[in-house]
Order: C-alpha cells, then structure tokens, then sequence
C-alpha cells in the first residue's frame, strides 16, 4: 500500500484515514500488510497499523525496490492520493498487480481533462516555477 507521501495540506488527513482503513481491512481479510509511507503526521505510519512499514520515499525506483524485495499480492494506489495515483501507469507498465481501481481509469480521472474532454469550462490553468512566472501571472505586464 502506498500511503499519501510528505505532508501537504489536503493530503495527509483524509488519505490516511483511506489508508488506515484499507489496512484494518487488510488485517480482517488475513492478508499480511505493507505500507511505504514516510509522512511522519499519520496514523499510518504507525507500528502496529501494519505487518511491514518502510518509511522511505514514494518514488518509482524505491517502490519498485521494495516490490521486489516483498512480492506482494498486489499494490494498492487509490487511497493514498496524488503521490501513488502519478505512479500507478509506471508500476501498471511493469505488470505490478495494482488493487482496487486500474491504473488507467486513475490515469483517465484527472480532473481538469475530464472537464476539457466533455466541453466544461474551467478556469485557465498555469504552472508557476518561478518569482517572475508569479508576478506575471498575478500583475500581467502592469508591473
């Protein structure tokens, strides 16, 4: 199970009680569980929430690292939010068995494609990487 990555305001709470609950039901099921996480504000992470923590990056290598070193059943991507959901179409690409929702129906729910695919109108989307990027953004050509 990848669980929701670094704190970030709107991803720590909501998808580690997603996760938690996917553990606990893990746990009912008799399935030894596995969590890669390394946010250390959730429940989560905590030792006795699952069989198997590694607080580590939720990065593609070190997930594939650690998917070859437990052999898991399957890989569950959809309770932890953004993190895992970007990952899931590379691990899919691998033939890691994804639980839950499949890679390419997460891949095809971004939210701002799904509004541009059926004509609904959204406000312009900007990828800001700089101080000046901002400015011109917020300011125009004004300033």
């Amino acid at each position: 199970m990848l669980g929701s990555g670094a704190y970030r305001i709107g991803s720590s709470v909501e998808f580690d009680w997603c996760g938690v609950q996917a553990l606990n039901t893990i746990r009912k099921e008799g399935w030894r569980s596995v969590m890669i996480n390394y946010n250390p504000e959730t429940v989560s992470i905590d030792y006795d929430m699952c069989d198997r923590l590694y607080f580590d990056e939720l990065t593609f290598e070190r997930v594939m690292d650690i998917i070859e070193m437990e052999l898991p059943h399957g890989v569950i991507v959809s309770t932890g939010g953004q993190i895992p959901n970007n990952l899931a179409m590379r691990l899919d690409a691998q033939n890691v068995p994804i639980l839950g929702t499949a890679a390419r129906d997460i891949d095809n729910a971004e939210f701002s494609q799904m509004l541009t695919n059926n004509g609904i109108n959204q406000p312009e989307w900007s990828a800001l990487t700089s101080m000046e990027d901002i400015d011109i953004k917020a300011w125009g050509e004004y300033k």
